[in-house]
């Protein structure tokens, strides 16, 4: 009997890696200060890209947590292991070796006589930048294999069953925001610092409970289905922790009132409350509308994972000569998504693609390499990362 292929994970991991690209593209025209700024900014982008960091990283994480379980369920801790060091590690090496300097070169061009100085000062302090997401996925990866056993025991398997009642309530998994809320704001106490590094708990562990989450819900085949059956009253909380958001985003100034301490945990409760709900809505309604995987689908989600390694580094070389023309936002973010997607693609289909030494250094599987029920373990490997 041939296996189920989770299409919603290839269209999701597709749909969100490029939500992350455009994100990039639109950052040196917000105002937030970044690699390469322009020298006008755009109040309202800002106000709109803030409200998409709540929801993107954390969905992939969640898929991440999905994929995991579905090869965990396939091959043995060992084959797990290796095919996470050559599908994770390699590309994180090669990529601060060879991908991540030129960010810095632009950002810093005075500090350097050239591209080649950049890189005999930069390729070898191992800066993650972008890649930071598969510096996370690494640990996530390794913690995955205890609590897959965790979960197998019979305290999970109680867990498991815990949670398939919880399910069948329709606000049952969204009353789940609740320990999201306590950990989030709790972690922010004690570590309110707002860099993406490994070491700082409050996003670590806040972004792992999202990946441990697509594990437990990947565990009941009944949960899973009630993130589909449960897709419109969830699209409600969303669109409620929406206007929450906004609500607050856009308050009269409280500073007089309120201390700082808990106007930032009303900010942590509100972004919470929308990447919780978005992330149900996400994953309910790609469950109940994206059942098939066309072919060129198969081809975007073999490539988004090399994409991603690249897009920042042709983004930021890209706009620091775009961000000096004499032009409107409008007129130079168009021109840095249309070049940066075109250069990207062509890296991807033409280089990466087809050549077996870069395919390896960028994560992909080899050619030759068949897998027993490919469908599934395909689906399950490449929603992992």
């Amino acid at each position: 009997m041939k296996e189920r292929r989770y299409s919603e994970l290839d269209w999701l991991r597709v749909f969100l890696i490029l939500a992350v690209f455009l994100h990039h593209v639109f950052m040196p025209f917000n105002g937030d200060g970044w690699h390469v700024m322009n020298g006008k900014s755009s109040k309202l982008l800002d106000d709109i890209m803030v409200y998409f960091e709540q929801l993107r990283l954390h969905t992939l994480f969640f898929i991440a947590g999905v994929g995991s379980l579905l090869l965990l369920k396939k091959i043995n801790t060992r084959t797990f292991i290796v095919n996470k060091f050559h599908r994770l590690f390699v590309p994180l090496i090669i990529g601060m070796v060879l991908i991540v300097p030129p960010q810095n070169y632009f950002e810093n061009i005075n500090d350097y006589t050239s591209i080649i100085d950049a890189y005999q000062h930069l390729s070898l302090t191992f800066e993650s930048n972008h890649l930071w997401f598969i510096e996370f996925l690494i640990v996530f990866m390794l913690l995955a294999l205890p609590f897959k056993s965790g979960l197998d025991s019979q305290v999970g398997k109680a867990f498991i069953i815990r949670l398939e009642r919880l399910a069948l309530f329709k606000h049952g998994l969204f009353s789940l925001v609740l320990v999201v809320l306590l950990l989030r704001c709790g972690l922010k106490l004690l570590m309110p610092a707002q860099d993406n590094s490994i070491d700082n708990l409050s996003v670590s562990l806040f972004f792992l409970l999202f990946f441990m989450a697509g594990m437990c819900l990947m565990s009941s085949p009944k949960i899973w289905q009630s993130v589909a059956n449960n897709r419109s009253i969830n699209l409600k909380w969303f669109i409620f922790s929406t206007v929450l958001f906004y609500g607050y985003y856009f308050k009269p100034d409280i500073s007089e009132y309120v201390p700082l301490e808990v106007r930032w945990q009303l900010w942590w409760l509100v972004c919470t409350l929308v990447s919780w709900s978005g992330l149900l809505v996400l994953v309910g309604y790609a469950s109940a509308f994206f059942k098939q995987t066309p072919k060129w689908l198969h081809t975007a989600n073999e490539l988004i994972y090399p994409f991603y390694i690249l897009h920042q580094t042709v983004i930021v070389a890209l706009a620091f000569y775009i961000v000096q023309w004499d032009a409107s936002i409008a007129v130079k973010s168009m021109s840095l998504l249309l070049g940066a997607s075109l250069v990207c693609i062509l890296l991807c289909y033409f280089v990466v693609k087809p050549i077996g030494i870069f395919r390896y250094l960028f994560g992909l599987k080899s050619k030759r390499v068949v897998y027993k029920s490919s469908s599934q373990q395909g689906a399950a490997s490449d929603a992992s990362v």
